[in-house]
């Protein structure tokens, strides 16, 4: 079994930076995709970033283009999630999610197997 575990959220104003942290522990296994997610406030879950761990390719929504960076650290068995320029309508609960095998895409939640058990993030304007 594989555990997900992010850390680093809270409340931050417009215009601020945060890195979301991810470890992952347990019994080790392959991972296609690790990526983020988020659930605004009566929303859906929806996607934020991704990053292929065959060949460290990184996939990102349009609305968090340019502003975040998904990041692996092997030695820590970490992926971070760095955020800047934060908006209010970036205020969500984060999760980080590991995908084992291709299932045609990286950006749908039922595309994968293991996920964290979030982490607020709270953007004030």
């Amino acid at each position: 079994q594989v555990q997900l575990v992010e850390s680093g959220g809270g409340l931050v104003q417009a215009g601020d930076s945060l890195v979301l942290s991810c470890a992952t522990s347990g019994r080790p296994s392959r991972t296609l995709f690790m990526g983020w997610f988020r659930q605004p406030p009566g929303k859906e879950r929806e996607f934020v970033a991704a990053m292929k761990f065959t060949n460290d390719n990184t996939y990102y929504a349009d609305s968090v283009k340019g502003r975040f960076t998904i990041a692996r650290d092997n030695a820590k068995n970490t992926v971070s999630l760095q955020m800047n320029s934060l908006k209010p309508e970036d205020t969500a609960v984060y999760y980080c999610a590991q995908q084992r095998y291709y299932r045609g895409g990286y950006s749908q939640t039922d595309e994968y197997d293991y996920w964290g058990q979030g982490t607020q993030v709270t953007v004030s304007s």
